[in-house]
């Protein structure tokens, strides 16, 4: 935890603020009357239309004026945030994939082709799912697919930004909508204090502070201006509740009067509206779309249950009539859920080629133990190639209630400092929960971010990060903010009574006079202000300098270097991310492998002006540094070409085993990298990894392993789903644990002229008995059995 004395200048700038703000608050609230004489209660949803206390539009007007100026609030403050914090793009590796999601389907892909001349080592990577749609390429029938393995809900809005030009300013729209959205969320929710004697109309306290919170959330800041879906997530989340309960209200309201009911109504729209918003958020989280189906019953139950209060009786009231059928409103939010649930089956059957979960698609093959990446408990949970370190030191003994009690604690831990700035503040949100579990009406806001948290309980990673605060709870950061505003404001009203309780009668609590607004602002502004100043201002600080501290691609630079047209190879996935387009135009950007991939890669293309695009990070940290330089191939292809072995993963299948690149610097090992393969218990232990075909029909290839220990397998050569030839490996003798790497170079074979699918399947064999991955990464006794790299003698060049 990073607190203490402002260090840049945002820090400094939020303290003047938070200062100024408490200040003229408490100026101001000395010189307003805090308390009133009880007036008239304020008016309930549908009772303009039943003919009881008409609803006045001057506290409605200045309240969604009020609340409209917050929004741009929220809206600049995170433009700004792209500018000061992101320094201008995407920067962590999940936001910059979803940025490549979204210019893919601003181009009409949801799954885009692999170009069959073209290596698919070129494209492939992290976090990109191949799909073999319509057949076997192997056999030459179909075509390959790549896909982002994320659900496509946010992806789909951020295209919009695309087909605009301004893909980053659909972060600062959704920031605006959500402070707007907070504010719904309360009114809806949030019990009102009645309106004060004599005032024009009642002036909505609770909505307003909680769109301010919203504001100056700077968590809300951070998933508004990095291309996360998280945003959106708790845009839709706010939405589908308020408009639940707008819906019953409504419905209720026309129960009371008898008022005829139609397909359009209010009520029916509103339902249509939560539906909409439920189903975008399964396309978008769908375990948070899970704590939302489970919180809806606690929106509809006391709604619906015949002279409750959350109904909106009060004394003297006539007896309601009996509630509504709901068959209705349950029919319009089915029909409303359907978009995003078709665009989410039409994405996985597109990035899968049936109808299964991209994202296990993904792991199945670029990752292992065998079922790692699974939404439960158990032995074999968490990847060790994705989440190596943190499986090692956390899920040792495999995911079951302690680690999963302590992947939970760690997240909220860290999400104590995500809904007001700073950890002590979220005592606010505690005691708001308690108010509004204690009111049939408000009930179902104190239940979401338990529910949120439960949702999550059963995925291994904690997916925490600096800045980005604990991410998979930030869908139900606005219901917290409304928490923090109903006991901010019980607070406010508490001290006013005991401060005037002595210069008169004593007056009814909640009456706050529309004149306190500004003071009461004031204050609450005062409170997430200072949090950022002393605490939350260093994780996004951290998030700001980390892995550079610039966007690992900037097409500004490739530009500036007078680039106008071929091909820039970048170093990183997330340059990779940002860079590469499914449709190029003038400029293609590719993945540098330093090997005859690249060669391949440019041949593909045409042969036009190559690029490098360097990102270098200092070792000490700090700013990184880019260079832009000519990448020159000879015109006259090699004799003999060498393709890394890890330059072939991800591979294309894993039966009982998996393989990682890793590294393995000072051995005989090429380039210090190679592609290890990992037996994931007894059994059939097999890696199938592609090959680039038009290049090696009619060429000789000759693989070269690296073994240590008394690690043994086979090397098989697939041709069009034939098996050609078998190298058979084993060590000279068994070595000792912490042996060097012995490198093998295994006997040439030629590969047919007419070969269209080329594979080689590596199949493990282990001495040892059993195999634990969780502590060495390897068998037990050290074994360790790797593609290092492929020699390729002769074969085609794009000519031929």
């Amino acid at each position: 935890m990073r607190a203490g004395l402002p260090r840049d200048p945002a820090q400094w700038i939020a303290l003047a603020l938070a200062l100024a703000a408490l200040l003229a608050g408490a100026w101001l609230l000395r010189r307003s009357p805090a308390t009133a004489r009880a007036g008239p209660a304020p008016p309930r949803p549908g009772a303009a239309r039943s003919g009881r206390d008409p609803a006045p539009r001057s506290g409605a007007a200045l309240g969604a004026a009020i609340a409209a100026a917050l929004s741009v609030v929220a809206a600049l403050l995170s433009a700004a945030y792209v500018a000061v914090y992101l320094r201008g793009g995407p920067r962590i590796i999940d936001a910059t994939s979803y940025w490549l999601e979204a210019r893919a389907m601003a181009a009409g892909y949801l799954a885009w082709p692999l170009d069959v001349d073209e290596p698919a080592a070129s494209v492939l990577g992290r976090f990109l799912v191949r799909s073999d749609a319509m057949g076997d390429t192997m056999a030459g029938r179909g075509a390959a697919e790549v896909a982002v393995l994320f659900p496509p809900g946010y992806p789909a809005l951020l295209a919009l930004g695309f087909l605009a030009g301004a893909p980053l300013a659909v972060g600062p729209a959704l920031a605006a909508a959500l402070a707007i959205a907070t504010y719904d969320l309360a009114a809806r929710f949030a019990p009102e204090g009645p309106a004060p004697s004599g005032s024009a109309a009642p002036i909505r306290f609770v909505p307003l502070v909680a769109a301010l919170f919203s504001a100056l959330c700077a968590a809300l800041r951070y998933h508004t201006a990095d291309t996360m879906s998280h945003g959106l997530a708790a845009l839709c989340f706010t939405v589908a509740l308020a408009s639940a309960r707008r819906a019953l209200d409504e419905a209720r309201a026309a129960a009371s009067t008898g008022a005829a009911t139609g397909p359009l109504d209010p009520a029916v729209r509103a339902a249509a509206l939560a539906g909409l918003a439920a189903g975008w958020l399964a396309a978008t989280r769908p375990p948070s779309a899970l704590a939302l189906a489970a919180t809806l019953p606690f929106v509809i139950l006391p709604a619906i249950a015949p002279g409750s209060a959350a109904a909106g009786t009060r004394e003297g009231d006539p007896p309601p009539r009996p509630s509504p059928r709901l068959a209705r409103l349950a029919a319009a939010m089915a029909i409303g859920a359907l978009p995003g649930l078709a665009l989410l089956a039409a994405h996985q059957r597109a990035a899968t080629g049936a109808f299964a979960s991209s994202q296990a698609a993904y792991y199945a093959v670029s990752d292992g133990p065998p079922g790692c990446f699974r939404y439960g408990f158990g032995a074999g949970v968490g990847c060790l190639g994705e989440h190596g370190d943190f499986v090692r030191h956390n899920l040792a003994e495999g995911y079951g209630f302690l680690a999963a009690a302590g992947t939970t604690l760690r997240r909220l831990k860290l999400h104590l400092v995500d809904a007001l700035n700073a950890e002590p503040l979220a005592l606010l949100v505690l005691a708001g929960a308690v108010i509004a579990w204690r009111r049939p009406r408000s009930r179902a806001l104190a239940i979401a971010p338990l529910l949120q948290v439960a949702a999550y309980a059963p995925f291994y990673f904690d997916g925490n990060y600096p800045g980005g605060g604990a991410r998979f709870f930030a869908d139900v950061l606005p219901v917290e903010h409304v928490l923090a505003a109903m006991a901010a404001l019980a607070l406010a009203e508490r001290a006013a009574t005991a401060a005037h309780a002595e210069r008169g009668p004593a007056r009814r609590r909640g009456a706050l006079l529309p004149a306190a607004l500004l003071p009461a602002a004031l204050l609450a502004a005062a409170l997430p202000l200072a949090g950022f100043a002393f605490r939350a201002g260093f994780d996004h600080a951290a998030l700001r300098d980390r892995e550079g501290g610039l966007p690992m691609f900037d097409p500004g630079a490739v530009a500036r270097a007078g680039v106008s047209r071929g091909l820039v190879f970048v170093d990183t996935d997330h340059g990779f991310n940002l860079g590469f387009d499914p449709a190029p135009e003038d400029i293609a950007v590719l993945r540098y492998r330093g090997d005859a991939i690249d060669r391949m890669a440019w041949e593909a293309r045409g042969r036009p002006p190559a690029y490098r695009y360097r990102f270098t990070i200092p070792d000490g940290g700090g700013l990184a540094s880019v260079s832009i330089t000519p990448l020159v191939f000879d015109a006259v292809p090699p004799g003999e070409a060498r393709i890394e072995g890890e330059s072939l993963w991800p591979p294309r299948d894993q039966r009982g085993a998996f393989a990682l690149p890793e590294h393995a610097g000072g051995t005989c090992a090429s380039g210090g990298r190679l592609l290890a393969v990992h037996a994931a218990g007894r059994g059939e232990a097999v890696v199938r990894v592609g090959l680039p075909a038009p290049w090696l029909r009619g060429a000789r290839i000759s693989p070269r392993v690296a073994l240590s220990g008394d690690g043994a397998g086979e090397v098989r050569l697939l041709v069009d789903g034939a098996l050609l030839h078998i190298w058979r490996v084993e060590p000279a003798a068994p070595s000792p644990p912490g042996a060097p790497l012995a490198c093998a170079e295994l006997p040439p074979y030629p590969i047919p002229e007419g070969a269209v699918g080329i594979e080689l399947s590596l199949a493990r064999e282990d001495a040892a008995a059993t195999w634990e991955t969780r502590q060495t990464g390897q068998g037990e006794t050290g074994a360790l059995f790797a593609l290092d790299a492929l020699s390729v003698v002769g074969g085609n060049s794009v000519d031929r």
